[in-house]
């Protein structure tokens, strides 16, 4: 049987002796192919085509086809297989058609200018049968085009070309020079690509944020591995830079600034307020920052400010602290309009130094020198309990005390004379220092005052020659409650001798601040004490 069609004819022939077995011939466009039908697969199977891909002969993707560098057909943009069936047997030959009509094509041939068009940038020369109009630029060409609705694509390059109907023989270019040219689409199918790019852009984002959180959390799990590994340092507690960061509003409430790092307030989540201290100075940060790690962490005393925790990031180094609510002892006796210390309260906080001292010097595992005793290393908590602070200045040392501390370290005016004289440091500076502080504590008085001369005077001496003629009054800053004003003074000249012979250890002064409570009581009862 032979049938004939547009652009070609068919011939299927039938075999009496086989029944089953029928073959189709077809010619349509130039191209011959041959298949068999198979009851057994219920379909036809591909013999043979003539030519045998789209670069042997024309018109072999058919209309709206388009020949890929390798051999085969694909549709053009916008276009779709016109028989699928055919096109999985190697047989292009029916073309595409439109995935949606034009926007002229469902509104009875009124042309409406809401079409697109997509553009083939490197075709290896032009499509079949093109038409020339006159056009000054692009976009006349463009117009003119849009303004036909059998206009199916134009090109502009020396002039305007347009094609009409159907598209034949596009084929991709594999090296230049390459020819371009705008296949028009329907109107609701640039709706379709505008929601397939808002798609393509959606799910990029959603990736970028993906890899962004996972970054995140990988440096995250980075910082808390940096801090792990000083986590056997101590039963100390790991905090993330991000936690600290926020716990202090971006280290924004600053309460004070000391030689190894400023101090600022914080609220961590679920606790009290903490003091986070970040340690500057390039050059000595990680050996101070692993010194105190390794101090403090195994240091618990009511008298000594206990380190929480702590984090790396980075050169920075953050210690956080409890948080002390009454501030330094400095701005409690030398502040104008703070209100003065009874003698209770003076005597208790004299105590909690001495007995913060002795567990520094005798209670530890190696003797701590803090080096750096001063009110502003005092901290006061809510109940006024004196808590030494500020070990970054601090000397491990074994119990033979063989080692010495070679640089001077500390404050001018609470410096022991063997810093001076360069005699062998021991636990005895911090006993000078700590009668330097004594005598503030008892006086109200910096230890040194600057005259209006410009020159310096040494109070703790001045006082001791006060008390020498008689005259305790100018000693003490007459605070309530004071008990034998020249007794106590000479009891806080004790540590502050210039020899280290008649300076107690902290554990002795402890147990002397003891004694003389006693027999300060007893005097307030009128017991007579022996001169």
């Amino acid at each position: 049987m032979v049938s004939s069609e547009e652009n070609g004819s068919s011939l299927v022939l039938n075999y009496p002796r086989s029944p089953d077995f029928t073959e189709h011939l077809q010619l349509h466009l130039g191209q011959v192919s041959l298949r068999s039908w198979l009851n057994s697969s219920g379909g036809w199977v591909s013999r043979w085509t003539f030519p045998s891909d789209c670069k042997s002969g024309a018109f072999f993707c058919g209309r709206f086809g388009a020949c890929r560098s390798d051999g085969k057909c694909d549709c053009v943009d916008g276009f779709e297989p016109s028989n699928p069936s055919e096109w999985q047997l190697g047989y292009f030959v029916s073309g595409c058609s439109r995935s949606l009509p034009l926007s002229c094509e469902t509104n009875n041939g009124q042309t409406l200018h809401d079409d697109s068009f997509v553009l083939l940038d490197n075709l290896q020369g032009l499509p079949y049968s093109s038409q020339n109009h006159s056009a000054r630029s692009e976009q006349d060409c463009r117009e003119a085009c849009v303004s036909l609705c059998y206009c199916v694509a134009y090109a502009y390059n020396s002039g305007c070309k347009l094609w009409y109907h159907s598209l034949y023989n596009v084929s991709f270019g594999t090296r230049p020079p390459y020819s371009k040219v705008y296949v028009r689409l329907g109107s609701q199918l640039r709706v379709r690509k505008g929601l397939q790019t808002i798609g393509i852009v959606s799910m990029v984002i959603g990736l970028v944020a993906t890899t962004c959180v996972m970054l995140a959390l990988w440096r995250y799990r980075r910082g808390l591995l940096t801090c792990r590994k000083f986590q056997a340092e101590g039963p100390l507690a790991v905090y993330p830079y991000a936690e600290v960061k926020r716990a202090t509003r971006n280290f924004s409430d600053k309460l004070g600034e000391g030689g190894f790092g400023c101090v600022f307030r914080g609220a961590m989540p679920g606790s009290a307020l903490v003091a986070v201290k970040r340690l500057k100075g390039l050059g000595h940060v990680d050996k101070q920052f692993r010194a105190e790690v390794r101090t403090l962490g195994v240091i618990q005393h009511t008298n000594l400010v206990r380190l929480l925790g702590f984090c790396v990031k980075g050169r920075t180094r953050l210690l956080v602290y409890e948080y002390m609510a009454n501030g330094s002892l400095d701005s409690h006796l030398f502040s104008e309009g703070s209100c003065l210390l009874t003698w209770d309260l003076r005597y208790q906080i004299a105590l909690g130094i001495a007995k913060g001292l002795a567990y520094l010097h005798e209670g530890c595992e190696d003797c701590v020198i803090h080096c750096d005793i001063k009110p502003e290393n005092i901290l006061l908590d809510a109940e006024f309990c004196a808590k030494i602070a500020d070990f970054g200045m601090a000397k491990l040392l074994g119990r033979e005390f063989n080692s010495a501390l070679t640089t001077i370290r500390g404050t001018m005016g609470y410096l022991a004379p063997e810093w001076i004289s360069g005699q062998r440091i021991t636990r005895k500076a911090d006993v000078y220092s700590f009668g330097i502080v004594l005598v503030e504590i008892i006086s109200g008085r910096r230890s040194t005052v600057r005259l209006e001369s410009g020159s310096h005077r040494y109070f703790p001496v001045h006082a001791a020659a006060q008390l020498h003629e008689g005259n305790v009054a100018c000693s003490t800053a007459g605070w309530e409650g004071t008990p034998t004003s020249r007794s106590s003074m000479w009891l806080a000249g004790l540590p502050a001798g210039a020899s280290r012979t008649w300076r107690a250890t902290g554990h002795r002064w402890a147990r002397l601040f003891a004694c003389w409570k006693v027999f300060s009581i007893l005097k307030s009862h009128r017991f007579r004490l022996p001169s």
